[in-house]
């Protein structure tokens, strides 16, 4: 993960800005919707998503990212990180946008959870995705875990189409909750790959 042979490092404190912006491409408007309601009126959500990102636990924090560049400049992101072999409790401070999230990431224990993946418009299409994935795989493998998990829209075509190539099938869905998010879609969908599908 050294930028001598591969466009890959570890994400730092320094990632911040374009972290959070990825993030949001990565959620469709979600995160931005969440920030914005934690910032408050006249508040600035996008210094709620940067300070979210810097923080040193959680799941967007910029110690579970491995960052993609090109010519030394950031062009596309994965975070991701390990769940445990049993479900975690869904308190009732959760906001009820995350919900169905975490209803499907309960479905899918011991494996290594994709939670964002994303790249600047510029540099969609030309195989980062993939490249992106094959990172993911390799730290599953690292940290011993069987299969990956992922979830995206059932609107995100594209990136249904990226997750399938790369060997995930579908295995649940949970209906989104909006309250003001504005989104076309109205599920969400649970992606799994066993290890044997990506061992290399």
């Amino acid at each position: 993960m050294t930028t001598c042979d591969r466009p890959f490092r570890r994400a730092t404190l320094a990632d911040a800005a374009e972290l959070a912006e990825l993030v949001e491409f990565a959620s469709e408007g979600l995160a931005l919707c969440l920030w914005t309601q934690l910032a408050g009126r006249g508040g600035d959500p996008w210094e709620v998503g940067r300070s979210r990102v810097s923080g040193e636990a959680g799941g967007i924090s910029y110690r579970n990212a491995l960052i993609a560049e090109l010519s030394g400049k950031t062009i596309g992101a994965v975070i991701g990180y390990p769940l445990g072999d049993k479900a975690a409790p869904i308190g009732p401070a959760l906001p009820a946008l995350l919900v169905p999230l975490h209803e499907l990431m309960n479905m899918a224990p011991d494996t290594w959870y994709v939670h964002a993946l994303a790249a600047y418009p510029e540099h969609r299409g030309g195989g980062l995705g993939t490249a992106l994935l094959a990172q993911a795989g390799k730290l599953a493998a690292d940290a011993a875990k069987p299969g990956l998990s992922l979830i995206v829209s059932d609107t995100n075509a594209g990136a249904r189409r990226l997750y399938e190539r790369n060997g995930f099938r579908e295995v649940a869905r949970r209906r989104m909750v909006k309250e003001r998010w504005q989104h076309p879609g109205s599920e969400w969908v649970l992606m799994t790959k066993q290890a044997a599908d990506h061992a290399s």
